[in-house]
């Protein structure tokens, strides 16, 4: 059966928040792109649901800011955590100067949708929904486009860019040969779905004690909760029963009780397989990786959509002028990975060492409750600095992006 073949400035594989958005600031450029997702819709629960400031700033400079925020959504101003039952606040972005001072909270789907939305005003924007990709398109070394297959049979996207925005699983990364290296980190996390009880503590990030972490992210009347586990330990849990399951949740965040038997199947519960890796190299000629793609971050600081989006932003910041004049080299490819892979490097190793000492099973956390003096007085001196470095690293992240002027230029031709 003959491919049905369509011709593109710029490919793009996967509807994720890098993918979407760079194809919303490529084609507000005036380059014509074609995003393909292999789902049909984008409701996906427990994916990344946190909307930074720095994400939130960029709606902003696009003129959208007032018009995302009407999306139903819950603004957290300050993360909680509460270690042996002491509440204790390290993250405060009310404390950062300028911009957005608060992260938001809502369904992934609802943002992609949103950004999809904003994006199909261009007509020379495609989303191809149901699409999956299945391997790349070479001519004498280079990179010219991917296949791909649909309801109606096989495609051809011949593109003068294609970008790996197709998450951590990556075909169009597996299919060029780049390799990740990974640098292993001993947990997984369940997710699942609990509603809020009668008399709910303020918002609390999560619950830690010498057994366990349990995350608890507010979404409106329910908790987005989770259970930090041992990697590869689902199946020992499910062999304990639901019930030994709801006790290691109480034990640890006990003002849960009333609510977590609402977890009654397995089915109910998601696992997340944390990985930390990105690749040494980006791009290959006419082949870029950005996302999860080129580097899988940990749920740690629940950073990874935040530097996704970033990654699309410097993409097309360096990307749409030479997309749309047709002098589109691996130097440009290049800029990206220089500009991306340096916060991205400082980033990583944080999240590893939190792993290490705090975010994993059986961390050993313990602290006196009530805190002594000593430990009381500590906090009050050390925590506001701890508050606002916190804020910037969490809420902008090691190197923030901004459209450029040049990009500017181009989106208002």
């Amino acid at each position: 059966m003959t491919a049905r073949l369509l011709v593109t400035q710029c490919c793009i594989a996967g509807g994720g928040p890098a993918g979407l958005m760079l194809g919303f600031l490529l084609a507000r450029a005036g380059v014509d792109v074609i995003v393909l997702e292999k789902h049909a819709d984008f409701l996906r629960d427990f994916r990344g649901d946190t909307i930074h400031p720095s994400t939130i700033d960029l709606l902003d400079q696009l003129g959208l800011k007032e018009q995302f925020l009407e999306l139903p959504h819950d603004e957290i101003t300050t993360l909680d955590v509460v270690i042996s039952g002491n509440r204790i606040r390290p993250v405060d972005f009310g404390r950062l100067r300028r911009g957005t001072r608060f992260l938001a909270l809502m369904p992934q789907w609802d943002f992609l949708y949103f950004i999809a939305g904003q994006a199909a005003k261009y007509p020379n924007f495609r989303l191809l929904m149901g699409t999956e990709m299945t391997g790349l398109l070479r001519e004498d070394g280079r990179v010219v486009g991917a296949t791909g297959r649909d309801a109606d049979g096989q495609v051809e996207i011949h593109a003068d860019l294609t970008v790996a925005a197709d998450g951590r699983a990556s075909v169009l990364r597996a299919t060029s040969g780049l390799i990740a290296r990974d640098f292993g980190v001993a947990i997984d996390v369940l997710w699942f779905t609990l509603p809020k009880p009668q008399d709910a503590p303020p918002a609390t990030l999560g619950y830690i004690d010498r057994h366990s972490m349990v995350l608890t992210i507010p979404r409106g009347d329910h908790y987005q909760a989770g259970m930090v586990i041992p990697k590869g330990g689902l199946d020992e849990i499910r062999t304990g029963g639901m019930e030994a399951f709801h006790r290691r949740i109480v034990e640890t965040a006990g003002f849960l009780e009333p609510v977590v038997s609402s977890v009654s199947e397995w089915n109910q519960v998601k696992l997340l397989s944390v990985q930390v890796n990105r690749l040494s190299r980006w791009y290959q000629p006419g082949l870029l990786c950005i996302g999860d793609a080129a580097h899988a971050m940990s749920p740690a600081f629940g950073v990874g959509v935040n530097y996704a989006i970033q990654d699309a932003v410097a993409a097309a910041n360096f990307l749409a002028a030479p997309l749309s004049d047709g002098t589109l080299t691996e130097r440009h490819l290049a800029r990206v990975q220089r500009r991306r892979l340096w916060p991205v490097k400082r980033m990583q190793p944080l999240q590893l060492r939190l792993h290490e000492t705090i975010v994993r099973p059986g961390s050993g956390i313990v602290l006196p409750t009530p805190l002594p003096r000593r430990i009381r007085v500590l906090l009050a001196v050390g925590l506001p600095a701890v508050q606002w470095l916190a804020a910037h690293l969490i809420g902008r992240g090691f190197r923030r992006e901004k459209l450029s002027r040049g990009l500017q230029r181009l989106s208002g031709r």
